[in-house]
């Protein structure tokens, strides 16, 4: 009767446990090290390091490898932990709690040579398992909002006193030449923290997981695996270079990217979705890159560098180099930057208008009215038709609905006139004299076949310029319909079948001068 009760891994659970950073379960832990050379569990001079360790999971993982592929070169029980665990298995806590929790699932004991340990070679209690409490080394050149030079921490945040973390963790705040010395890894792994808070508008938050995978390459192991948001695919927040170095890295042989993050970590909303990926030092060529979506696995070889963006679709690719071969303008050309207008977020106007030469003002709370000589960009748009899109995407976290579906866009999308400015919550397509023609746009916009190319772009909640690279540009002397487009590029019924199947139909939009009829919503 005992046995039958349910006895879940302990590690399991705390992986459900964080918001800050995201604990890895046993279950991606083992499939992240499926995807590494079988040959590796039976070589006793292979090297592991998890630089970035929380729970243990992959050390715990690694050395459960190790214990059934070593039994026959070293038949002793305790002689082939003792190796396994002193010369072979190595890792850096994050902070005092995780170091301490990771000693425990590895050596079954918080020190190393403690009397519960399943290791008798250590003579100190950190084992290999290391961690040193760092602090930020602060800019002196910026006295006001100064920042960390090694990750960025906003020092008004994070300059902290003794009895808190100081999240300014060793291995990116610090030379790992110097950390390491002479030490080589062949394989490094590990799940890093993936942000800082900024503390700024919108609760805006600064990638640092580029930081461990940079600073891992710097050791040049064999294999270097690691599981990180997907937001790298297109860039943005300080992640334009690493996507660029990524993208060219001929060494990185396979990529798993899962488009839900829940698909991965179930009690977690990551927006854009997460991934792992295996470089190897010894190996060159295209990318083994598998999408995960709704629970269903899709794999190609391709190159990473293809496009200006990972494409994490590869059903999409056929049908972007069909847009492609016609060489049309690319629609981002008519795209306005972020703050079209030069306003904040936080910019609110009046509620009644005092002067005929205020503007109206659509900001995330509604319309209010502004002084027109408060505005110093975007003049050129000011007295012009043109749509007003809001700058994150429809989807929570960038998460499909239950049915695996996106809408992509907002239903508020719609034209603006003459006279009428937004906020930075918003940025502006196209500039026309013709209310018909602004119409004409928006009816291509909700088209399910732009949806889809933009949720090709796409790996977080954020829409930008960038984000419309593969939408080309069109006549819009005439409204746009699926069934229009799907003719023009030639799409097959699998493409058509696979657009689909991603994007929820919206609303079409059908303009005659100044009347409009809305039809076909559908949530």
């Amino acid at each position: 009767m005992y046995q039958q009760k349910y006895n879940p891994d302990i590690l399991s659970c705390l992986a459900s446990l964080s918001n800050d950073e995201v604990f890895t379960t046993p279950k991606v832990a083992k499939e992240i090290l499926d995807s590494l050379p079988q040959e590796i569990w039976s070589d006793s001079t292979i090297t592991f390091l998890d630089p970035c360790s929380k729970t243990g999971i992959f050390l715990r993982e690694i050395t459960t490898r190790l214990l059934d592929g070593l039994k026959d070169e070293i038949p002793d029980l305790q002689e082939r932990i003792n190796h396994i665990l002193t010369k072979q298995v190595f890792g850096m806590g994050i902070t005092e709690l995780t170091t301490l929790m990771t000693r425990r699932t590895l050596y079954c004991s918080k020190t190393a040579n403690g009397q519960y340990s399943i290791c008798n070679g250590f003579d100190n209690e950190s084992g290999n398992i290391y961690f040193e409490r760092t602090n930020h080394t602060w800019d002196k050149n910026k006295k006001a909002d100064s920042k960390c030079i090694h990750c960025g921490a906003l020092k008004k945040k994070y300059d902290r006193g003794e009895h808190l973390e100081t999240h300014a963790y060793e291995f990116i705040h610090k030379d790992v030449k110097e950390l390491f010395q002479d030490m080589k890894f062949d394989v490094i792994i590990g799940n890093p923290p993936y942000h800082l808070d900024t503390g700024g508008a919108g609760r805006q938050a600064k990638p640092i997981y580029n930081l461990f995978v940079e600073q891992a390459k710097k050791l040049n192991p064999r294999y270097l695996v690691m599981i990180i948001p997907s937001r790298w695919f297109s860039g943005g927040m300080g992640l334009d270079g690493f996507r660029e170095s990524m993208m060219n890295d001929k060494h990185i042989t396979r990529i798993v990217d899962y488009a839900n993050a829940k698909d991965c970590f179930p009690q977690n909303s990551i927006s854009g979705g997460v991934c792992y990926f295996l470089r190897e030092k010894d190996r060159k060529g295209v990318c083994k890159f598998t999408n995960i979506n709704n629970g269903v696995e899709d794999t190609v070889h391709r190159p990473l560098n293809e496009f200006p963006v990972i494409v994490r679709y590869n059903k999409g690719v056929s049908i972007i180099h069909k847009i492609q071969k016609l060489n049309e303008t690319p629609f981002s050309s008519i795209i306005s930057p972020l703050m079209p207008y030069g306003l904040s977020t936080n910019v609110r106007g009046s509620a009644e208008r005092t002067s005929e030469d205020d503007l109206i003002l659509h900001a995330s709370d509604g319309t209010s009215y502004i002084e027109s000589t408060s505005i110093t960009k975007g003049l050129d748009t000011i007295n012009k038709y043109k749509i007003l899109i809001s700058k994150t995407s429809a989807e929570h976290a960038g998460e499909p609905g239950k049915d695996g579906m996106f809408r992509v866009i907002t239903s508020s999308i719609k034209v603006i006139g003459p006279g009428e400015i937004c906020t930075h919550s918003y940025f502006i397509i196209g500039s026309y004299d013709n209310e018909e023609e602004a119409y004409n746009t928006l009816s291509y916009l909700k088209t399910g076949f732009v949806r889809f190319l933009l949720l090709l772009s796409m790996s977080s909640i954020n829409l930008s310029k960038l984000v419309f690279s593969f939408v080309p540009m069109q006549d819009f002397s005439k409204p746009w319909t699926d069934e229009e487009l799907f003719l023009k590029y030639a799409l097959t019924d699998e493409e058509i079948k696979f657009i689909e199947s991603m994007i929820k139909p919206m609303a079409s939009v059908v303009a005659k001068k100044t009347e409009v009829e809305i039809v076909g919503e559908q949530a």
